[in-house]
């Protein structure tokens, strides 16, 4: 198995018939075929149904597909370091980050890593923080902008400073009291609440060092649902305070929650004992002038 087959397989998947991906990779069909046979007879197992007009991939297919973006991508970014190596101070800086930090630091922090380095580019993956930390764990990219709290145990982390987190609902809402600013836990009781799933245990144990047991309402995989939620009417969204500005236009209330206990820390993280570009590592310094 080398790449050259991976890219072959990977062509035949999206095209969805081998007569399309010859053509997408300007090569005869039979000499295609037979790379795709070759890598099922290496593997000892079916990647690719042809029995019908359209081929179906098996299960043993999409675990290969995902594998082989991985892997590309994988040599892609090192062929671009080593590069960088012989050419100077060029190339791409691969990160992620979760939505609401990159509508904040990550941004402005970008920016002024282009005016000092105009000849980076920049591959931006936006995701939640497991999806970021899987990431950079397989190498697809280098540095991660996440919140914590976060499993730390295989990563090297920057804390940045921290934040408050907010109340998100409808101005014309019942559910708090509009005039205070900010409001305590206690206004949050038996009030139907929208979170994003990483900070359920940090709220429930705030709530509970405060004496009750929040009214979870619903759980969200980002903050951008969570505010769409709440702009239902339905309950009060739970966010940090840099996510009040993900979506535009949304007619909001934000208020903060006064209590030390409920904050998060944006945090800069890689992995232990890895190689880092030099883009990388100068982007991470970039952090420490905060």
């Amino acid at each position: 198995m080398d790449i050259r087959q991976l890219k072959y397989f990977l062509t035949i998947v999206e095209e969805g018939s081998i007569t399309k991906a010859a053509e997408r990779l300007h090569i005869a069909q039979p000499p295609l075929s037979q790379q795709l046979k070759l890598l099922e007879d290496e593997l000892d197992i079916k990647l690719i149904d042809r029995n019908t007009r359209k081929i179906q991939i098996t299960d043993a297919g999409r675990i290969l597909q995902h594998r082989s973006k991985q892997i590309l991508e994988l040599t892609q970014n090192t062929e671009k370091e080593l590069k960088n190596l012989k050419h100077g101070f060029k190339g791409i800086l691969s990160l992620g980050t979760v939505p609401s930090s990159s509508t904040t630091i990550l941004l402005k922090r970008l920016n002024e890593f282009h005016n000092k380095y105009p000849h980076i580019n920049f591959k931006i993956r936006e995701s939640n923080t497991d999806e970021i930390l899987k990431s950079l764990s397989i190498g697809t990219i280098e540095v991660g902008v996440i919140l914590t709290p976060f499993n730390s145990e295989n990563f090297e982390s920057l804390l940045l400073s921290s934040e408050p987190m907010i109340a998100v609902f409808k101005p014309d809402a019942y559910f708090i009291n509009n005039k205070k600013n900010p409001i305590s836990l206690n206004d949050l009781i038996n009030k139907p609440l929208i979170i994003d799933h990483k900070f359920k245990d940090m709220l429930i144990s705030s709530c509970h060092q405060a004496g009750f047991e929040p009214t979870i309402l619903c759980e969200n995989e980002d903050a951008r649902s969570v505010l769409l939620w709440a702009h239902t009417e339905i309950g009060i969204g739970i966010l940090p305070k840099s996510a009040a500005n993900l979506i535009p236009g949304l007619d909001l209330k934000y208020i903060e929650i006064d209590e030390l206990s409920l904050r998060t820390r944006p945090a800069v993280v890689w992995v232990k004992n890895r190689y880092l570009s030099d883009v990388a590592r100068n982007f991470i310094e970039s952090f420490k002038t905060e």
